[in-house]
């Protein structure tokens, strides 16, 4: 009697093991599958739209038919899971750059206060002329230039929040690591990665927030003299909003709310709840965060398949991975050599950086003379003391807030939507109602336009609290309660130092979101009524619409000057404090 060989014994019951993994999907696999087929059909249906030929000079405004805004919906949707998709990549490849390499972190690190600093404008100046030139004729141009400015709205504070939880790692993990002689590809993605989780999730949602915050900036674009528009719900409120058009603004605001609800219900909150598994401590939270679509897809067998399916492609790269070297094994560099590739790497960078300095300046020169820089400093004066006033207000106010939320799961479902809307609500869909009230009441948009600006920036200290709460282990809390500490004592020993990598983070962030935000709330405008304040953030959008390039450039570079002079004076310190001291 001859027996099967093996191979052919295992290809007899493939289908047979097949037929009954198959045989064992539920009805919730089949809902998830559906959903999923669902949502692929939708991304093709909505992304043809975005490949069209057009006609600059036709692409003005939008058809304001409240119909229409569920579409309009879609395409906003699809720019801003693209430009998050975009800003996770480049966080995490810019954030591990900075923190890994000593050298790359000089100019990676303030070259990140450079761009956190430049605003939305000035970034889709040179977008729209670049993106319109590499795509002539197609609507994908003006598409990528809109998703471009909504990732220059996301990605910074990302990366800021990544590159310092790689800084501040906890030591028992560095020691895991090392004693596991794990490769530097496993290091990231079984040790650094997963210890960044929650602020990466939380700093995700604040950027996304941030994207909606400029969303008619982004998607009714005015550059140099030329008005684009993107179907699109800011792009509906813009054309709204400049028609004065209370009904249909308030249609877009209804339409905002739902999609900042269903964002939050669908996406975020099954993050959040995710990344409870990434918490360092060591006895579990008798509270945690709950996700109704999470515990859905976990009775699922989708993610159990799809998971060994992928398992080969993981295998294959942990062994590619290993070229990169072990974690036991740091790189040995002779003292001399190090000092004359420091010097080679100084002397290349800085040659670079004094080379277009230089070519910037003869350009201003020329075009203007250095005296264009006179009017944006004094002017910049004007935004920084709105920017303090703001950070100041915002840590007082939303830190005891975010800490109280964080600290407590079952707050954090309550709370989060209702902080996600406030998050993402665009200031140029008050317009309307800031315009009416600063006219009624004679206030100043001087005044005002710190009401505006914390619209767009606070929330960033809000939500790194809440992370660097959520990220305190549940057992430094319970010794607390059982050793009765409270009050102020509690504060001292145990939430400052806890939050406060988290919370220098949101500052950093929220003083650049400030400063981003100025270029929107110094110039209000609705219907045929225009209030501007005084400040470099009105200076900037005005040289924006003119499409003068010298005092754009010049307002642009002003503004890095304070934001980066700020970082170094004030947060950076508190950065290498919160390394030094504060790192749990």
């Amino acid at each position: 009697m001859s027996f099967p060989s093996r191979s052919a014994a295992s290809r007899a019951s493939l289908p047979s093991r097949v037929t009954g993994r198959l045989s064992r999907l539920s009805w919730v696999d089949a809902v998830v599958a559906a959903a999923v087929l669902v949502g692929l059909y939708l991304l093709l249906r909505v992304g043809k739209g975005a490949t069209v030929s057009f006609d600059p000079a036709h692409v003005t405004s939008v058809d304001t038919d409240p119909a229409n805004l569920p579409y309009y919906a879609a395409r906003s949707l699809l720019r801003m899971f693209t430009a998050l998709a975009a800003s996770v990549v480049f966080t995490l490849g810019y954030g591990y750059a900075a923190a890994r390499s000593r050298r790359l972190e000089r100019i990676l690190v303030p070259a990140l206060d450079i761009l956190q600093s430049v605003p939305v404008l000035g970034f889709l100046s040179v977008a729209v002329t670049g993106f319109l030139s590499l795509f002539p004729g197609s609507m994908l141009g003006l598409e990528c230039a809109s998703i471009f400015a909504i990732f220059t709205s996301q990605a910074w504070n990302m990366t800021f929040g990544f590159y310092h939880s790689l800084i501040t790692l906890p030591r028992e993990l560095d020691e895991v690591s090392r004693s596991f002689r794990f490769t530097r590809w496993m290091r990231f993605w079984k040790v650094e990665l997963p210890a960044g989780a929650i602020g990466l999730v939380w700093n995700g949602m604040m950027s996304f927030g941030g994207g909606w915050f400029f969303l008619v900036a982004s998607e009714a674009i005015s550059v140099s003299g030329h008005k684009y528009a993107l179907p699109g719900v800011g792009s509906f409120a813009g054309t709204a909003i400049a028609a004065g058009d209370l009904g249909k603004v308030g249609w877009a605001v209804g339409t905002m709310t739902v999609m900042v609800v269903g964002v939050n219900f669908f996406f975020w909150r099954p993050l959040t709840a995710w990344a409870e598994r990434f918490k360092n401590e060591q006895s579990e939270a008798a509270a945690v965060h709950r996700s109704l679509v999470l515990d859905f897809l976990r009775r699922s067998s989708w993610p159990r398949l799809l998971g060994r399916a992928a398992r080969p492609v993981g295998e294959v790269l942990g062994r590619a991975g290993r070229l990169l070297g072990t974690d036991d094994r740091p790189l040995a560099v002779r003292p001399g050599r190090r000092r004359a590739g420091d010097l080679v790497f100084g002397l290349t960078s800085g040659g670079l950086v004094a080379w277009g300095l230089f070519d910037l300046l003869g350009y201003l020169r020329y075009r203007t003379g250095l005296g264009v820089f006179g009017e944006p400093l004094l002017l910049g004066l004007a935004t920084l003391a709105r920017v303090v006033v703001l950070v100041a207000v915002a840590t007082v106010v939303w830190v005891p807030i975010g800490v109280r939320i964080g600290f407590s799961p079952r707050l954090a479902r309550i709370a989060q939507p209702f902080v996600q809307i406030l998050a993402s609500f665009p200031a140029n869909f008050l317009f309307p109602l800031a315009t009416w009230f600063f006219l009624r009441t004679g206030l100043s948009l001087n005044i005002g336009g710190i009401v505006l600006m914390a619209l767009g920036a606070q929330w960033y200290i809000l939500f790194n609290t809440i992370a660097g709460a959520a990220a305190v282990p549940s057992d430094l809390r319970e010794a607390m309660d059982d050793l009765g500490v409270r009050g102020w004592q509690r504060w001292k020993r145990l939430i400052i130092p806890g939050i406060f990598p988290a919370y220098v983070t949101g500052g950093i962030t929220a003083s650049g979101g400030a400063w981003n935000a100025s270029i929107v709330s110094e110039v209000v405008t609705f219907g045929g009524t225009t209030l501007t304040a005084t400040g470099l953030g009105a200076y900037i959008a005005r040289a924006t619409a003119r499409g003068d390039y010298p005092h754009l450039i010049a307002g642009i570079a002003v503004m890095a000057v304070y934001v980066v002079g700020l970082n170094r004076l004030v947060w950076r310190r508190l950065y290498r404090l919160a390394e030094t001291r504060y790192s749990l």
